[in-house]
């Protein structure tokens, strides 16, 4: 069991990291974070735009800073981007400041529940299911790497995840207190 004060959900695109966060939070009477949704914030941009601009580099320093920030700061559930693990100084940061869990999901699944996104800069491509299996087989390893449990979200609802999944951290995550 690893105590620590944040709850973060690494996976691929379409693992439901931010549904299930969301509702996961509620559960657990702690705030929720999208990475994504606040790196937006901040930047005034959506992620396609900082993507054009920046290129990923440029969007994976402001991850790098951010998650810095919240793992440092109050308790959390944290919903991060997929790519979240491509940098080492990421995995360091989520090894050493969270309890990890890798929302996986297959590619099927994936294909089915982002059919409708137009937004995410790696899928603006006409065979979003080969760009998906690459990331999946690439990012794996980078995902087992920072996990301290993997939890698969195939066939479940957000709220059916988001039960099951506290009922699944019971006896896997004891959060520590932040001392105030």
């Amino acid at each position: 069991m690893n105590p620590a004060s944040h709850l973060v959900l690494v996976g691929p695109m379409g693992a439901g990291k931010t549904s299930i966060g969301r509702r996961l939070a509620d559960r657990l009477g702690l705030p929720f974070t999208d990475a994504d949704h606040a790196i937006e914030a901040r930047a005034g941009a959506a992620v396609s735009a900082i993507f054009d601009v920046e290129g990923e580099a440029g969007f994976r320093v402001r991850e790098r800073a951010l998650l810095a920030e919240l793992l440092a700061g109050p308790p959390g559930v944290l919903a991060t981007g997929g790519g979240v693990v491509v940098s080492a100084e990421n995995r360091a940061l989520l090894r050493d400041g969270a309890f990890v869990v890798h929302l996986q999901v297959g590619t099927d699944a994936q294909l089915h529940r982002l059919a409708r996104d137009r937004t995410r800069p790696l899928l603006q491509t006409p065979d979003r299911a080969a760009v998906l299996q690459r990331l999946a087989e690439e990012r794996a390893p980078l995902y087992a790497d920072v996990a301290d449990c993997t939890f698969a979200t195939d066939g479940m609802t957000p709220d059916e995840a988001a039960v099951a999944l506290a009922r699944f951290l019971h006896d896997r995550w004891q959060r520590t207190e932040v001392a105030a």
